[in-house]
C-alpha cells in the first residue's frame, strides 16, 4: 500500500472523527444550555404575551425587564440575598478553619489511634443524611436556635469529604519539608499556614468555592428551621416568592427572580472553573 494514501487515510479517518466528537459536544452543550436560555427567555417576555403563546415561541420581539424590576419590588428579594451572603460567607469562613485544622491532624501530627479515627470519621460518609438532618433539626431546636443565624450555620460547618481531600492533599507534601521546618524550630501552625497551605492553595480555593455553591443552593436544612420570613435565604425564598409574592401563574417573575439567583453562581463558576479542576485532579493525584 502507499504510504501517502494510508496518511491520507489516516488523516481523513481522525477528521471525522473530530467532527463526529464536535457535533456530538455541540449538540449536548444545547441540551445542557437550553433550560438556562429558556429561563432567561421566559424571564423578558411580559405576563400577557407570555400566556397568549398557545405555542412556545423560541424567541421574543418585544423583551421587558419589568420582570426583574418586580422581582426586587413585589417580594423582599434583596433581604434574601443579604442572608444568604451571610449564611454563605460565615459558613464557608468557619468550615475552612476547621477543615484545615483536621486535615493537618490526620496528614501529619503522630497520635495514638490516628488512622482508626479517621476510619471511623469516613464511616460518617455512610450515615444518610436524612438521619443527620433528624439530628441537627432535634438538637438546634432544643437549644432554642430556630429562626436564628448560628441554627443556619453550625450543622453545616464541618464537611468530611473536604477534610478528606484536604488530607490526602497534604499527604503529597514531601515529608522532607515537615522534618526540615521541625529542625528550623518552626511550630506545626507555622509549618500549615507559611508552607502547607501556599503549597495546596488550588485544593483550598476549589473547597472554598464548592462550599460558596453549596451554601448558595442548599433548601432542605434551611427551608427545615426557618419559618420567620427575616431568616428566609434565597432558595427557600422562591418558594415564598411563588406563594406569596407573583402567584403561581406569573412564570416569568418568576423566571427573573431565578436569574437573578442564579448569576452569581454561574459568574463565581466561570471565573473560578480552572481552579475548580486543578484542584480536584491534584486532590487525586499521588506523587
Amino acid at each position: 500500500m502507499n504510504p501517502d494514501s494510508k496518511d491520507k487515510r489516516l488523516k481523513a479517518g481522525r477528521t471525522a472523527l473530530h467532527v463526529f466528537l464536535y457535533f456530538f459536544l455541540g449538540v449536548w452543550a444545547v441540551i445542557v444550555l437550553f433550560p438556562f436560555y429558556w429561563m432567561v427567555l421566559s424571564s423578558v417576555k411580559s405576563y400577557a404575551s407570555y400566556n397568549a403563546e398557545y405555542i412556545p415561541k423560541f424567541f421574543t420581539l418585544s423583551p421587558t425587564l419589568q420582570n426583574y424590576v418586580d422581582a426586587f419590588t413585589a417580594v423582599p428579594l434583596a433581604r434574601y440575598f443579604l442572608n444568604t451572603l451571610i449564611f454563605t460567607l460565615a459558613t464557608t469562613a468557619i468550615m475552612l478553619f476547621v477543615t484545615v485544622l483536621a486535615a493537618f491532624a490526620f496528614a501529619r501530627l503522630e497520635f495514638r489511634g490516628r488512622d482508626l479515627a479517621f476510619t471511623l470519621f469516613l464511616a460518617l460518609m455512610m450515615i444518610p443524611n436524612e438521619l443527620v438532618i433528624i439530628t441537627n433539626f432535634v438538637t438546634v431546636t432544643d437549644m432554642g436556635m430556630r429562626n436564628t443565624f448560628p441554627g443556619l450555620i453550625l450543622p453545616s460547618v464541618a464537611s468530611v469529604f473536604y477534610i478528606y481531600l484536604l488530607k490526602e492533599n497534604f499527604a503529597q507534601v514531601p515529608d522532607e519539608l515537615y522534618y526540615a521546618s521541625k529542625v528550623d524550630g518552626t511550630s506545626d501552625l507555622k509549618y500549615l499556614f507559611r508552607v502547607l497551605i501556599p503549597i495546596c492553595r488550588p485544593t483550598l480555593v476549589t473547597v472554598t468555592i464548592l462550599k460558596v455553591i453549596e451554601c448558595w443552593n442548599a433548601y432542605v436544612w434551611p427551608r427545615l428551621i426557618t419559618d420567620d420570613e427575616s431568616y428566609f435565604l434565597v432558595s427557600n425564598g422562591i418558594q415564598a416568592i411563588r406563594e406569596n409574592g407573583f402567584g403561581r401563574e406569573n412564570i416569568p417573575a418568576m423566571m427573573a427572580a431565578v436569574v437573578v439567583i442564579s448569576v452569581p453562581l454561574i459568574i463565581l463558576f466561570l471565573i473560578f472553573r480552572k481552579k475548580i479542576m486543578e484542584g480536584v485532579s491534584r486532590g487525586g493525584i499521588k506523587g
